[in-house]
C-alpha cells in the first residue's frame, strides 16, 4: 500500500504544479484585443495594462524618431499616437492604410508604447480592378508567345 501512497502523492505534486504553473502564467501573458475607440472608451483603466490594439494605420502618420517607429491608428474616427522601440523589424506589409495590431501597453502621457507590430494590407489580397475572382491575370489566355 506505501507504494501506491507515494506514487499518488508524486502525481498530486506534478498536476498541482503544472496547473499552478498554466494558471500563473496566463495572467501574465494574456493580451487583448481592443479597437481605438473600445481603448478609449477604458479610460484609466487601460494604463499599464498589456493590451492588442487594432486600427487603420493613418496616411502619412509613418515617421522615425530616433530609435523609435511613430505613427497613428484610426478606428471609427477614433486617433491613437503609438510608439514602437521593439527589436524586430516592422512587417513588410507596414504601411499606410494598412490594417495593423500593435502590442504593448497605454502611457499616462496618451501614447500607446509597443513592442511588437503585425499588419495586413488588404489591397494585397484584393482582385486587381476589372479582374473576376480567381482569375490569375499572369497566365496567357490561350495565346502563343509572339517569337
Amino acid at each position: 500500500m506505501k507504494k501506491y501512497g507515494k506514487f499518488a502523492a508524486l502525481v498530486v505534486v506534478i498536476v498541482g504544479t503544472l496547473a499552478w504553473l498554466a494558471f500563473s502564467g496566463s495572467g501574465q501573458n494574456g493580451t487583448y484585443y481592443k479597437t481605438v475607440a473600445e481603448l478609449g472608451q477604458m479610460g484609466s483603466q487601460a494604463y499599464g495594462k498589456r493590451l492588442r490594439v487594432g486600427g487603420d494605420v493613418e496616411n502619412g502618420s509613418i515617421r522615425r524618431v530616433g530609435q523609435e517607429t511613430c505613427f497613428r491608428l484610426n478606428w471609427e474616427g477614433k486617433t491613437l499616437n503609438v510608439a514602437y522601440a521593439g527589436t524586430d523589424p516592422l512587417p513588410d506589409t507596414f504601411r499606410d492604410g494598412a490594417q495593423a495590431l500593435a502590442e504593448g501597453k497605454l502611457g499616462t502621457d496618451g501614447t500607446f508604447h509597443a513592442n511588437k507590430i503585425q499588419a495586413k494590407c488588404a489591397s494585397k489580397y484584393e482582385s486587381k480592378p476589372g479582374a473576376q475572382p480567381g482569375m490569375n491575370p499572369n497566365i496567357n489566355s490561350g495565346k502563343k508567345a509572339s517569337t
